[in-house]
């Protein structure tokens, strides 16, 4: 547990720091942009996630819930793919920012219009370090897949609490749309407070 809580530090000052943006402003694009230079500093390294929230489920992807703000402004979750993982056709209708922490990640956008979801054509993979956007004014609608052949890990970090924010599935067999809220893999957070052993030494 010592050794755990020196190694998360990383992500306490990002949420920390998220903590001090979203106090400061409420303007998306600055949200993003701000955001995601401190995103972008956290998956820098990969030495920082408790291996609980980094556990690969052969059947389906995980969603591991490892901050959500006190007034719910922002939450931050790891998401765990196996390969062959995907998610359905979904939207998200907050602002997100998703950055790859470990392995590869195909993204392949759609629009919707008159709610019907469309691809757009454009699919781009990105790999450790790499940072997508999405918000329903720059583009809400999403399948997210690891088409490589190791697990991948991505943290993701959203404008509110996103697994209880009610979203949209859409299903191109029946062309109609479904409304879920995701919820989280674990009942519990990382533990980013106990600094006990970094102030005893001091």
């Amino acid at each position: 547990m010592t050794e755990r809580t020196d190694s998360i530090a990383p992500l306490r000052e990002f949420v920390v720091a998220m903590t001090h943006l979203v106090a400061q402003t409420s303007d998306e694009a600055r949200l993003i942009h701000d955001g995601k230079l401190l995103l972008a500093k956290l998956l820098a390294r990969d030495d920082w996630l408790p291996d609980e929230f980094a556990k690969v489920d052969a059947h389906t992807y995980k969603q591991y819930l490892l901050y959500c703000d006190p007034l719910e402004r922002f939450s931050v979750v790891s998401f765990v793919w196996a390969p062959g993982h995907r998610t359905p056709i979904h939207d998200h209708t907050v602002w997100g920012m998703v950055g790859v922490l470990r392995g590869a990640e195909t993204c392949t956008e759609y629009r919707c219009e008159n709610g019907i979801a469309q691809p757009t054509g454009d699919s781009h993979t990105m790999t450790a370090g790499m940072i997508d956007l999405v918000s329903p004014t720059l583009g809400d609608w999403h399948v997210v897949s690891n088409t490589s052949e190791r697990p991948a890990v991505s943290i993701h970090v959203y404008g509110g609490n996103i697994g209880a924010v009610r979203r949209h599935v859409f299903d191109p067999a029946t062309q109609t749309q479904k409304a879920f809220i995701s919820g989280y893999t674990l009942p519990h957070t990382p533990n980013l407070w106990d600094r006990s052993l970094s102030l005893r030494a001091a």
